[in-house]
């Protein structure tokens, strides 16, 4: 490509591509709205034990932010509160990141029989549903949670580096928010694609490099589900839907196998 040719407009068009996928997912909210009834049961019940802990959360914000500056109790204003507005913000954003990936973690799995429901009704749909290899129920649970703590310990590593770069003037919150959006869609994408490729004998390695060969698209399926989570209640709708969604994003992934071409 000439180095003044305008950019590309396939990564566009694969972020567009992920969005779309959960819209879709939201069309079953039309075509089966007793089963996606069924699976917005557990987000409400989760959603209200979360509610309590967002309010625990912003109540002791201001106490957290200035026990994370002690360097700035001798500065002058606004550089003291500039600090702290910084640190409360990438408070926030770090308990934005872990209160959504937790809450779809811990939603999947008190709700695992209703979105299992959702998942296989969109696989028959779609034809030629796999064939769930036989495990025992504490063998799944155990995997479930290996892999959940799997996904949520790069977030918590990468958790540095959204408080640093929110110390940064001006644009600090703004890339924080961004970068957060980005790891966590990615996280809940590997998430919720669990159904579809346990159910095919995948790991959680090989659901990563398969959905690796659609990242763009997976990107555009997580942080449009992320955004969606950060509006207060909407969690209880977006999350059956982003089940279904995300099923039908596995099924493009997994047409996709890593060493075949992407057009």
């Amino acid at each position: 490509m000439h180095p003044s040719a305008p950019p590309s407009p396939g990564l566009l068009r694969e972020l567009g591509s992920g969005v779309g996928f959960l819209g879709r997912g939201f069309g079953m909210w039309v075509t089966s709205p007793r089963l996606m009834l069924l699976g917005a049961l557990p987000a409400l019940i989760v959603g209200l034990i979360y509610l309590a802990g967002i309010a625990v959360l912003a109540v002791n914000l201001g106490g957290l932010a200035t026990w994370m500056t002690p360097f700035a109790d001798g500065w002058g204003e606004p550089w003291r509160t500039g600090s702290r507005v910084a640190a409360g913000a990438a408070v926030v954003t770090v308990g934005i990141l872990v209160l959504v990936y937790s809450y779809t973690a811990v939603t999947l799995l008190v709700g695992d029989p209703f979105y299992e429901r959702i998942w296989r009704s969109v696989e028959t749909r779609l034809g030629a549903p796999p064939t769930a290899p036989e495990t025992g129920v504490l063998a799944s649970l155990w995997r479930a949670i290996g892999d959940g703590a799997r996904l949520l310990v790069p977030a918590v590593l990468l958790a540095p580096l959204f408080v640093i770069s929110s110390l940064i003037p001006v644009v600090g919150g703004m890339l924080a928010f961004t970068l957060g959006a980005a790891v966590g869609g990615w996280i809940l994408t590997l998430e919720l694609t669990g159904f579809a490729f346990d159910a095919r004998g995948f790991s959680l390695r090989d659901r990563r490099r398969m959905l690796a060969r659609r990242r763009a698209t997976s990107l555009g399926f997580g942080a449009a589900t992320y955004l969606l989570f950060l509006i207060p209640f909407a969690a209880v709708f977006v999350m059956p839907a982003a089940v279904a969604g995300a099923a039908m994003l596995s099924r493009d992934a997994l047409a996709h196998p890593p060493g075949s071409a992407v057009h």
